[in-house]
């Protein structure tokens, strides 16, 4: 396990957006083991962060449970962890009545050259290719020659669909960045030895949307 998976990042939440919060978690009909918290996609130079209630029971073991000051348990999933340092979380409330979390992060999107590279890639060729077939596919990050991607949407469960796809983006991989000798696909790959992804048991997880 890397320096970058163990490391506990500092996650800050003001107090209007830990009330706001607090109240969500107050009024959901069943017992909250915490908040997930996840880098949803990567666009335009930009985080989207993807906050969820995870209900008692439903943890995910391949999560990393982070303590917060405000006593908020926050799981992060281990390949976010190094990109949530020093995130700050605002409730905003505008004179047109929305409301809503603004997640300040003052991460650079990737720490790699090589996964800028690769999400260029993603962004500009392979994900609009993709994208008209109703799938997408996500960098999760770049350890060692290997990167790891997750496909989602149309993309899962689609027999040799999937690995027809996976040779394509490869292929489209190696040759943007040569320095890539494999690119695995962690929707394939839950096991022990992915540094991504530990062995999730048999636990389900259900989440809401925290809005």
């Amino acid at each position: 396990m890397s320096e970058l998976e163990t490391r506990t990042p500092n996650i800050k939440f003001t107090e209007t957006a830990y009330s706001k919060l607090a109240e969500v978690v107050d009024n959901h009909p069943n017992p909250v083991a915490g908040l997930r918290l996840e880098i949803a996609e990567r666009s335009g130079g930009q985080f989207k962060h993807l906050l969820s209630l995870v209900e008692q029971g439903a943890e995910l073991e391949a999560d990393v449970e982070v303590e917060t000051t405000d006593g908020i348990s926050v799981f992060v999933p281990s390949h976010d962890l190094a990109y949530v340092e020093g995130l700050e979380i605002h409730f905003f409330s505008d004179e047109e009545g929305n409301q809503g979390l603004e997640f300040r992060n003052p991460n650079p999107i990737w720490s790699d050259p090589r996964e800028f590279a690769i999400q260029d890639l993603f962004d500009e060729h392979l994900n609009p290719q993709i994208g008209s077939h109703g799938g997408t596919v996500k960098l999760l990050g770049v350890q060692g020659r290997t990167a790891y991607v997750e496909f989602g949407g149309g993309c899962v469960g689609c027999g040799m669909a999937t690995a027809t796809l996976k040779q394509g983006v490869e292929a489209a991989v190696k040759q943007q960045v040569p320095d890539i000798e494999e690119v695995t696909d962690v929707t394939d790959h839950a096991s022990g030895t992915n540094p991504y992804y530990k062995p999730s048991g048999a636990h389900g997880h259900a989440h809401a949307h925290a809005h």
